[in-house]
C-alpha cells in the first residue's frame, strides 16, 4: 500500500506492506478492511468520494480486483492546470 499527500499524513506511514484476508477480492472490500485496520486509516478513509485508487499503476473502482501482491495506491484526487 502506498499512501499520497494527506492519506499518508493521516494514515501515519507513507507505505506498507499487508496481506489481505482471503475473502477480500475487490477494491472496495480492500477499502472497507483497511477502515477497520486502525482509528487512522479509519479516519483517512472516513470519506470515500475523496480517495482515488490505483492497482498496479491502473486507476481502479470499488468492484476491480485486487490481490495480495498488488502494488495498490492510494491518493486524493488531482487536478490539471
Amino acid at each position: 500500500m502506498l499512501y499520497f499527500a494527506w492519506l499518508r499524513q493521516r494514515v501515519g506511514v507513507a507505505e506498507e506492506t499487508v496481506d489481505l484476508p482471503d475473502d477480500v477480492t475487490t477494491v472496495g472490500a480492500m477499502l472497507a478492511w483497511l477502515r477497520e485496520r486502525s482509528d487512522a486509516h479509519a479516519t483517512a478513509l472516513a470519506d470515500l468520494s475523496v480517495v482515488r485508487v490505483a492497482v498496479n499503476q491502473d486507476y481502479a473502482r470499488d468492484g476491480d480486483p485486487v490481490a495480495n501482491g498488488d502494488e495498490v495506491a492510494l491518493f486524493p484526487p488531482v487536478t490539471g492546470g
